[in-house]
């Protein structure tokens, strides 16, 4: 392997390291015991889910191709888990807020299980109903848990404040560490056990049944809305009403969904933009790389949500003006750095060049999760949380399903420039969700000073 990796994937290491033993008090959020020991079960919880999901991402496609289908086949089986997403997952995810957080989240588990003991199939249609299985698992594990955690942590009478806490560590371990873990561990069973590449499937299902036990045995039930007289239509509608009657949570959806878009988009665009000529790339050591940058931009995030200056709202414009740029290098690239002819070899000079920009982008999205989900617990209504967060992923869905169907239509460069678009949209929408959080307080100071100019009587002791 050459040296460019190892010094990238040595560097952002070192820079993490050391983010995290230079913290002080100011970086480091206070807590009580009580509330350690409830976010280390959530994390040892969510940990799992998410090594349940990592082991089986980089295997999918691989899989697909020792049952010998082909590229066209095995693009209708993702947009089918897409689609199982985008249609039966709202409706599953969204009953979480009425039949329960907990049984949702144990759904979870058991339909994701399910969606892994159908790979030991090469008949095509089980390998279509694991796909809308794992749509329908994918819902619940951005939404239920979530709606889960903020719920539990109010009912607890925890400070506000440590819900980032727990936020930040979330993503640290879960999409950082847990996704590098289960990359390695992955490879140790297809490539050195040689237990197939259906091994990784299998194992993530163990992992799924241990957290599943887990969620069992210690998590309590919580409801959005509990009333008995509401049924599915009626919570779609007035999770519908709350998205357009209130600005913030309109503005929030939309970059959610941009910027998701964007990233899902990114990962179906990094391996042929690294290899347009079939460079030879050590594809499980890049994603290794990228989720250790990931890790840099979640442990930079803890630092700012444990401060209350910059608000979230506010670095969050910068945040996305860089995951615009970043995804631009491609476009860059392809205009000041002349384009080989060769086949095979090494990765270029210019495909060097975006692995840095990509790190970049992968740092930003560390910075998003925790950011976004932070914002979703402020403005988001708890009666409808669920609902509402299915719905944010509607057009999130769909626009990965058109994305997929038309993979082959656009050049690379086109489909890279379009995200960056989208995340400069994204950048003025949080621009305007950030006007519209600090409104009020200027509105306040506005009517202190009206007060004021009247000359209203003070109280005196």
């Amino acid at each position: 392997m050459e040296l460019f990796y190892y010094a990238v994937f040595g560097g952002l290491a070192a820079v993490v390291a050391a983010l995290e033993l230079s913290k002080t008090n100011k970086d480091r959020i206070n807590t009580s015991t009580a509330f350690n020991s409830f976010k280390n079960n959530y994390l040892v919880v969510y940990s799992l889910m998410m090594a349940g999901d990592w082991l089986q991402g980089p295997y999918v496609y691989y899989l697909y191709t020792t049952y010998g289908f082909g590229k066209g086949e095995i693009g209708q089986l993702f947009i089918a888990g897409f689609g199982s997403s985008m249609l039966f997952g709202t409706i599953v995810g969204s009953l979480a807020d009425k039949q329960g957080r907990k049984r949702a989240c144990v759904t979870y588990c058991i339909t994701y299980i399910l969606s892994c003991i159908t790979k030991h199939s090469s008949q095509y249609k089980v390998l279509m109903l694991g796909r809308i299985l794992g749509g329908i698992a994918t819902s619940l594990l951005f939404s239920a848990f979530e709606s889960w955690l903020v719920a539990e942590h109010f009912k607890r009478n925890f400070d506000q404040q440590w819900l980032s806490l727990t936020f930040s560590k979330a993503i640290f371990f879960g999409n950082g560490l847990v996704a590098i873990i289960s990359g390695l561990f992955g490879n140790l069973l297809v490539d050195t056990f040689s237990l197939g590449p259906v091994s990784p499937f299998d194992a993530a299902a163990c992992f799924l049944a241990v957290g599943m036990a887990i969620i069992l045995s210690s998590w309590s039930e919580n409801y959005g809305d509990p009333s008995e007289n509401k049924d599915l239509l009626a919570q779609f509608k007035g999770a519908a009403v709350a998205i357009a009657s209130d600005e913030k949570i309109a503005l929030l959806g939309a970059i959610q969904s941009l910027f998701e878009g964007s990233m899902y988009t990114f990962v179906f665009l990094w391996t042929p933009a690294l290899s347009p000529n079939d460079e030879d790339i050590p594809h499980g050591f890049i994603f290794a790389t990228f989720m250790l940058a990931s890790m840099l931009g979640s442990s930079i995030a803890s630092r700012l949500l444990a401060r209350n200056s910059p608000k979230v709202e506010s670095y969050m414009q910068i945040v996305f003006v860089i995951s615009s740029a970043s995804l631009m290098l491609p476009i860059v690239t392809s205009f000041l750095v002349a384009p080989l002819k060769l086949k095979g070899g090494g990765i270029s000079f210019s495909g060097c060049l975006q692995v840095l920009g990509f790190c970049t982008f992968e740092a930003c999205v560390g910075i998003f999760w925790p950011s976004i989900m932070k914002m979703r617990s402020q403005y988001v209504p708890e009666e409808a949380r669920s609902t509402i967060m299915n719905f944010f992923r509607i057009p999130l869905n769909m626009f990965v399903c058109i994305v997929l169907y038309n993979v082959d239509a656009f050049p690379i460069t086109v489909m890279f420039g379009m995200c960056s678009i989208f995340l400069f949209v994204a950048s003025i929408l949080q621009r305007r969700l950030s006007a519209i959080a600090d409104k009020p307080k200027t509105e306040d100071r506005a009517m202190m000073k009206d007060k004021d100019a009247e000359g209203e009587p003070l109280n005196v002791m």
